[in-house]
């Protein structure tokens, strides 16, 4: 059995995190959480998401809180953007990396993005292409690849030929996002070993979320599989808009922990990880999510 020596984690709880909860969050404590994350040792935090504020009114403030966070020089700050007028309003605000996102189901598909997989892709394409022409990079994001609300099972031959297009049109990297939870080891295990022969598994990503309590053993099967790139939030905030019952991301200091026990290498301060995780938490009136941040509250 061989680990990745190193692992790069993206932090992704003022994007994917924040825009699930009711409450609108001031843009000063979402700078407030960017800045202090920024200071982790973390290498890349998606910050946010130039949607409409129609669908997703927690980030309406998108532009604001990307010019007014500090920007560390060893740190990428990505942003989430669903189509080419989200593109250009990211692009007016000086943003630097963008990801752009599809699913394999197509009820997912129309239930989330109100179109088609194939119109999907060529919303995509759109951005991708405005994107190249900025020097832009462009990650891809995949979700409900382990399992969709409304489509059931996902088979790992439609998220193969997915993957293979997002890279073909340009991505980078592609994030399969395990969106509700359902996942298991086993499931985890298929994926990756039938994408990892139609390209490197350098270039893919894990995202779990953790309803059913399975996500640090998927992200272990994925290393076991040599994947090197794990998204994950902070206090393990989240959750899916779109996805009925869909809990949390894994939460970081959890991830970081384990990595930790497994003597691969982050460069993450777990220490600060934790303070984080109760200034975010107590913000939000929640019991901390973070098992690893709990923990450490009780024991002292």
């Amino acid at each position: 059995m061989t680990f990745p020596s190193k692992v790069k984690i993206v932090e992704v709880g003022p994007r994917d995190g924040l825009q699930n909860e009711k409450m609108i969050i001031p843009t000063s404590i979402k700078i407030e959480l960017i800045n202090q994350l920024s200071k982790t040792g973390l290498s890349q935090i998606e910050v946010t998401s130039f949607v409409s504020p129609h669908w997703v009114p927690q980030l309406a403030d998108h532009s604001e809180v990307y010019q007014g966070i500090i920007k560390e020089k060893n740190v990428i700050y990505s942003v989430l953007v669903p189509n080419k007028q989200g593109f250009d309003n990211a692009l007016a605000a000086g943003v630097k990396e963008i990801a752009v996102f599809t699913t394999p189901s197509e009820k997912f598909s129309e239930k989330n993005m109100n179109c088609s997989v194939t119109e999907s892709l060529e919303n995509i394409n759109h951005v991708i292409t405005a994107a190249m022409a900025n020097n832009i990079p462009i990650r891809g994001y995949l979700s409900c690849v382990l399992g969709c609300p409304y489509a059931g099972d996902i088979k790992p031959s439609a998220v193969v030929v997915l993957a293979d297009q997002l890279i073909q049109m340009g991505c980078y990297e592609i994030s399969l996002g395990d969106t509700i939870g359902v996942g298991t080891p086993k499931q985890t295990k298929l994926l990756l070993q039938t994408i990892s022969q139609k390209l490197p598994i350098e270039k893919i990503a894990v995202h779990f979320h953790d309803t059913y309590g399975q996500a640090l053993a998927n992200i272990y099967v994925a290393l076991e599989q040599g994947v090197s790139v794990i998204d994950s939030a902070i206090a393990g905030l989240g959750g899916c808009p779109y996805a009925k019952g869909a809990s949390g991301n894994v939460a970081t200091e959890d991830v970081l922990y384990m990595l930790n026990g497994l003597n691969i290498a982050t460069g993450i301060d777990l220490k600060k990880l934790i303070q984080i995780d109760k200034f975010i938490t107590d913000y939000l009136g929640k019991n901390t999510h973070s098992k690893v941040a709990l923990a450490e509250s009780k024991a002292y």
